[in-house]
């Protein structure tokens, strides 16, 4: 049965940083991509950046040059190491696997953890 459990959220002041990671388990094939997406208060789900299985990244434009997302394959984690965080990254943050797409919509993903909060306060 496939797993995937999120941590490292948590508050922290605008400008600081967090690392999220997502340990993952019970795949037979290596998935062809993981993603962290993040949904705020009132928002829609956003797909904040994604890792595929040539090590090929994306980035949503607001969190380019501040996020970098990284998969350890040693140790079947995924992480999102987030620097110079503002008050609008604050959002649940989820991870995502998929055998097949790196989709935009998060209903598509066959696999989805349960999230972890970061709140960044000003």
């Amino acid at each position: 049965q496939v797993q995937l459990v999120e941590s490292g959220g948590g508050s922290v002041q605008a400008g600081g940083s967090l690392r999220l990671s997502c340990a993952f388990s019970g795949f037979t094939d290596s998935p062809h991509c993981m993603a962290w997406f993040r949904r705020a208060p009132g928002k829609a789900r956003e797909r904040v950046a994604t890792f595929d299985n040539t090590a090929r990244t994306f980035y949503v434009d607001s969190v380019k040059g501040r996020f970098t997302i990284s998969k350890d394959n040693s140790e079947n984690t995924l992480y999102l190491q987030m620097n110079s965080l503002k008050p609008e990254d604050t959002a649940m943050y989820y991870c995502a696997a998929d055998l097949t797409f790196c989709s935009y919509n998060w209903f598509e993903w066959a696999y989805k953890g349960q999230g972890t909060q970061v709140t960044v306060v000003s």
